[in-house]
């Protein structure tokens, strides 16, 4: 079974690259979108003093947010017109390959089923705008090796990614969207 959803794309790329603002612009401009599901597992886990924390069991973390991530899939099947994902599936493996965990074969068959927008976009380090918070404890240099990891990942799911350039997030909204018109 391959689900293909072309009105499902794709933002990714390592944390602090600006991803949550430009999803917030695309809102703004009346487009629907998923909620991010690390930041939000790290915050659910951490409230409950749970293990499923990128820095206690990453393993454990990354199946929370494969169920995360099939969940929003099958709740955007609902919803009419585009919506951008703050990350998807394909993450997880590359998630999983920054940790030097093997990916299971569930993943890959999730990542394989589970169809995006063959565009995905891919937001490159930016260190100036770089901040780490509650949540965000990698450094910039871990947010290097995730944004390589996002792109060796997508690669392998036959992805094309594309870069959004740094710039303001109205201009990376215009350019995502001219992309896709």
């Amino acid at each position: 079974m391959h689900i293909l959803n072309e009105r499902f794309v794709v933002l990714t790329g390592g944390p602090g690259s600006g991803k949550t603002t430009l999803i917030e612009e695309l809102k703004q401009r009346g487009h629907a979108a998923s909620v991010e599901a690390g930041r939000a597992i790290i915050q659910q886990q951490t409230s409950i003093e749970g293990p499923a924390l990128p820095w206690k069991d990453p393993a454990l973390f990354s199946e929370l947010m494969l169920c995360w991530e099939l969940r929003s899939y099958e709740i955007a099947q609902e919803v009419d017109g585009m919506i951008f994902f703050d990350r998807g599936i394909p993450d997880i493996a590359g998630y999983l390959q920054l940790s030097q965990l093997a990916v299971p074969a569930h993943v890959q068959n999730a990542a394989e089923q589970y169809r995006y927008n063959p565009l995905a976009f891919i937001l490159p380090p930016w260190e100036e705008i770089f901040e780490q918070d509650r949540e965000r404890k990698q450094t910039f240099a871990e947010a290097v090796r995730t944004y390589h990891a996002m792109v060796k990942a997508y690669g392998h799911f036959g992805y094309d990614l594309i870069e959004v350039p740094r710039l303001p997030a109205s201009h990376r909204a215009d350019f995502i969207l001219e992309h896709l018109s």
